[in-house]
């Protein structure tokens, strides 16, 4: 029988996928009884490395954590951002070296689920398999959307977009309400995501305080004008391909 503290790990994984479909009682239940290590790292500390080959996947359960890839020279490309609920190196399942590193952003909680009780999941539960997969195309689907905005939106675009879909994802696992969301990025790591200095994305986060379309003080997130923020993004959450929406 699983532990309280593996029960409640593991919920988050569930109210994940359910924020991207719908499970059934036995696939909750299948999911609950997966094992799990729990740990508590310190923020801005890698989880696992390029060039690693994990024997697990990781789970956010709180905090947050991040995608990202140094050069040569020590610039870095963040790819993604995490929130709680999030299994951000999935493809480690079926890809065994991984080919960039996932950090904590801040102080994290993770859980550490053996590949092989993964796989054993997911052939004892094809449609979990199913899901798993359907997540993954998500991911794929948000790295086109960011390809889209690193090459043809303004940087006033570009940080309006991702504003925009870290609170519907937010909110879709009950994180974020009335357009208000924790925000725990430095001006730095929006630079890094989206292709842009520090001194730019200052300069974009004035404009949109002075626009009043959003409000941005002790790493919360306060969007004031939700429909004009839309508006300038283009921003049209069908990638996301969320079961629960912003109002």
């Amino acid at each position: 029988m699983p532990s309280a503290p593996n029960q409640h790990a593991t919920a988050m994984l569930i109210r994940k996928l359910e924020s991207i479909a719908t499970l059934s009682d036995e696939q909750r239940q299948a999911i609950l009884s997966l094992p799990v290590r729990l740990h508590t790292l310190a923020a801005r500390q890698d989880i696992v490395r390029d060039g690693d080959k994990p024997s697990h996947c990781c789970l956010i359960l709180d905090g947050w954590a991040y995608r990202y890839k140094l050069l040569g020279d020590g610039r870095r490309q963040i790819f993604s951002f995490h929130i709680p609920g999030d299994v951000p190196d999935l493809q480690s399942l079926h890809v065994p070296t991984m080919d960039h590193s996932l950090a904590t952003l801040t102080k994290a909680t993770v859980a550490f689920i053996p590949h092989e009780s993964l796989q054993d999941l997911t052939l004892r539960h094809p449609g979990l398999g199913t899901l798993f997969w359907r997540d993954t195309l998500i991911d794929a689907a948000i790295f086109r959307a960011w390809m889209v905005g690193l090459g043809r939106r303004s940087a006033f675009e570009q940080v309006a977009h991702l504003f925009c879909e870290l609170y519907l994802k937010l909110q879709a696992v009950g994180l974020a309400v009335h357009y208000r969301c924790p925000l725990p990025l430095t001006q730095i790591d929006i630079a890094d995501a989206l292709g842009m200095t520090n001194v730019h994305v200052n300069r974009v986060l004035k404009e949109m305080r002075g626009q009043a379309l959003i409000t941005l003080r002790s790493q919360t997130l306060v969007i004031e004008a939700w429909d004009e923020l839309l508006r300038v993004a283009e921003f049209d959450p069908t990638y996301l391909h969320l079961e629960h929406r912003a109002a």
